[in-house]
This record gives structure tokens, C-alpha cells and sequence, in this order.
């Protein structure tokens, strides 16, 4: 399984020349490693001497933080089999009419999953931005810097995602879903732009 190989296989598979995993795996891997460092904020404040005040506040962004780190780590595959899945769609024969037909349906229905998958992950990812937010604000100084490499993954992860979005919803026959897909994401860049922005100041000030 692919997220259970070694960091150097998954890069030498990222660098390979086959199609998967491509840019929607690293993104959502990006995005887990940035939840990875807004557990990592949590679990060294937690307990600290003096900051005793917040341990409530940084367990409940722990456990939500834990949470999106499991969901982004599972997207990886689920991109991995959105995009061969779509690749096996259009492999599929068009010698007849009823299999143009088959064909089409099927290059439909996965297209949407390939749509829907890297959204799955822009939406983790403006999560993840939030809780880098409050791991900013709450945790223990000494690795505050953390929080700001925090953010800054989950909002690269967020805007490489949404360019998957953008490449494979022009294609979807369904309008409707492919501009609310789009609308969507492009409401979480605004969103999540401002806010990673607003987190990276915050640390830079408490680092000194």
C-alpha cells in the first residue's frame, strides 16, 4: 500500500515516469504532514509547566488535528485510485456505439471521483489551516516555528489541490457539480490564503 512505504520509495515513485502518484498524492501528503505539526505544537505543550491553562485547548486540536492527519493520509491512495481508475475508463473499447456509450459513462463517473477526491482534500487541508491557528496562539514558544511550518503545508497542500480540481471539472458533463466544485474551492484559496497569511504573522511575532 502506498502509504505504508518508505519516504525515499514514495518520492522515487513520485519521480518515476508513471502517471500515479502524481500531484494530488503529494498534496494531500503535504497536507498531513502539516496536521503532523499541529499534533507535534499539541503534544509538546501539553503538560508544560506554566501553560497548564491551555491543555484543554491544544487536546481538542490534537484530537481534530490527529483526525485530518488519518483523513489526508488516506486521500494519497484515494487519489492514486481516482486517477487509474479514470485511466482504465479511457482505455475502455469504443468500437460500438453501446460501448461509446459505456465508455462515456464511465469516463463520467470517475471523472467526478477524481474531481471529488483533491476537493476531499482542499477541504482538510482549510481545516488544517484553522488549527494551525490556534496551535499559533496557545502553544508552547519553544516550537512555535512548527506551527508556522504547519500552515504553510496545509496551504500549499490546499492550493495543489485545487488545481486537480480545476484541470478535472471542465471535462464533468454534470455543470452544476463541476461549478459548485469550483466555487468551492476557490472560496477555501480566499479563505485559507488570508488566514495562513494572518498564522504566519502570528508566529513571526512570537518568535522574536
Amino acid at each position: 500500500m502506498i502509504t505504508q512505504s518508505s519516504v525515499e520509495k514514495f518520492l522515487d515513485d513520485l519521480a518515476s515516469g508513471a502517471p500515479a502518484p502524481g500531484g494530488g498524492s503529494a498534496a494531500a501528503i503535504i497536507g498531513a504532514m502539516g496536521a503532523a505539526l499541529v499534533s507535534m505544537v499539541c503534544n509538546v505543550t501539553i503538560g508544560k509547566k506554566g501553560l497548564e491553562a491551555v491543555d484543554p485547548e491544544m487536546k481538542s486540536v490534537r484530537e481534530q488535528s490527529e483526525k485530518l492527519r488519518r483523513r489526508l493520509t488516506a486521500l494519497v491512495a484515494e487519489d492514486v485510485a481516482a486517477f487509474e481508475g479514470l485511466m482504465a475508463a479511457y482505455r475502455l473499447p469504443k468500437l460500438s456505439e453501446a460501448d461509446k456509450l459505456r465508455r462515456t459513462e464511465a469516463i463520467q463517473t470517475t471523472l467526478r471521483a477524481a474531481t471529488e477526491t483533491p476537493l476531499d482534500c482542499a477541504r482538510a487541508c482549510a481545516e488544517v489551516i484553522g488549527l494551525a491557528q490556534r496551535a499559533g496562539e496557545n502553544g508552547y514558544a519553544g516550537v512555535i516555528s512548527d506551527a508556522g511550518v504547519g500552515v504553510l503545508a496545509a496551504h500549499t497542500a490546499l492550493r495543489s489541490a485545487a488545481l486537480n480540481v480545476y484541470i478535472n471539472a471542465p471535462s464533468l458533463h454534470d455543470r452544476e457539480f463541476a461549478q459548485q466544485a469550483i466555487a468551492e474551492v476557490e472560496q477555501l484559496l480566499e479563505a485559507g490564503g488570508r488566514r495562513s497569511e494572518a498564522v504566519y504573522a502570528l508566529v513571526r511575532g512570537r518568535s522574536g
